[in-house]
C-alpha cells in the first residue's frame, strides 16, 4: 500500500520549520481508488463547511462515511507500525496517532476555496497531548499548479508573534504527501483562492500524530488565524464554533 520505507523516499527541509515531502506515497492503484472514493463537494452528510473570512473548505472525519479503500488507508496511517515509521523518520518519541481524526479526514476545496495562514491548536482538546505532526496526502489527479492551491509555509516573527514572510510553497501534486511539525510556530495555509475548473477539486486526506506535553509546550487550545495576506491582527478561533456561527 505504502510502496517504500518513508526514509528511502522523503525529502527533508528545516525551513521555516521541519517538514518532509514524499512523492508517490501510495501504490498508484491505491491512490486512484482513494480519489475515486471521495464524496462530492455538495454532499452535506457528516460534512463540516468552513466558510467565511478564514477561507472556504469542507471536511469529513466520520469513519462510517469512508468507503473500503479509504477506511483501510486511514487504518494503516494510524496503525502502530506506521506511527513507528513516522517516529523513526522524525526522531520524535513517543508518538501517538490521533485515531479520532480530530481535524483530519477528507479535506476538499473547489474553485474559490482557500484557507487563511494559521497556527493549528497545540493541545488536543480531549487527550491533553501535544499535536505534533500533520500528514497531508493530495489526491486530485491531473491537478494543474496554475490553479493555485499550493500549501504555503511562513516564517515566524518572534517580536510580534505573527507570520513574517512566505518561505516556501508545496504544490498539491497527486499522490504527494507532506509531513510537517505543527509545534514550531508553524504558520501555514492556502491563502489565495483556488481557480480550478468546474468538476475539479483540491482533494486531500489528513491525519495527525501527538506526543507528550512538555513544560515548554504551547497551551493553545484553538487555531490562530490571520487575514489574507497576513495582516497585523490575528484572532484566536475555535474552528467548529466559527463554522456554526457562519452556517
Amino acid at each position: 500500500m505504502i510502496n517504500q520505507m518513508l526514509s528511502n523516499k522523503s525529502v527533508y527541509c528545516s525551513e521555516p520549520f521541519d517538514h518532509w515531502i514524499i512523492d508517490n506515497f501510495l501504490d498508484q492503484d491505491v491512490a486512484e481508488s482513494l480519489t475515486n472514493e471521495f464524496i462530492d463537494f455538495d454532499d452535506s452528510k457528516d460534512v463540516v463547511h468552513y466558510k467565511g473570512w478564514i477561507g472556504d473548505k469542507k471536511t469529513c472525519n466520520v469513519w462510517n462515511r469512508f468507503p473500503a479503500t479509504t477506511y483501510d488507508v486511514f487504518t494503516k496511517l494510524l496503525s502502530s507500525e506506521f506511527t513507528s515509521q513516522i517516529s523513526s523518520l522524525t526522531s520524535i518519541d513517543p508518538l501517538y496517532p490521533d485515531v479520532g481524526l480530530h481535524g483530519g479526514g477528507w479535506h476538499m476545496h473547489r474553485a474559490g476555496g482557500s484557507l487563511a495562514v494559521h497556527l493549528d491548536y497545540a493541545t488536543h482538546p480531549k487527550l491533553n497531548l501535544l499535536r505534533k505532526l500533520n500528514l497531508i496526502l493530495y489526491l486530485e489527479k491531473d491537478y494543474d499548479p496554475d490553479w493555485g492551491g499550493s500549501l504555503e509555509f511562513w516564517s515566524h516573527d518572534s517580536e510580534t508573534n505573527k507570520p513574517k514572510e512566505k518561505v516556501t510553497q508545496i504544490e498539491p501534486i497527486f499522490n504527494r504527501a507532506v509531513l510537517f511539525d505543527t509545534s514550531q510556530n508553524s504558520w501555514h495555509g492556502v491563502p489565495d483562492p483556488i481557480t480550478c475548473p468546474v468538476g475539479k477539486m483540491r482533494k486531500s486526506i489528513a491525519v495527525y500524530y501527538l506526543t507528550d506535553l512538555a513544560p515548554t509546550s504551547a497551551k493553545r487550545y484553538k487555531a490562530l488565524y490571520v487575514g489574507n495576506p497576513p495582516k497585523t491582527e490575528h484572532v484566536d478561533i475555535d474552528l467548529y464554533e466559527f463554522h456554526i456561527k457562519m452556517s
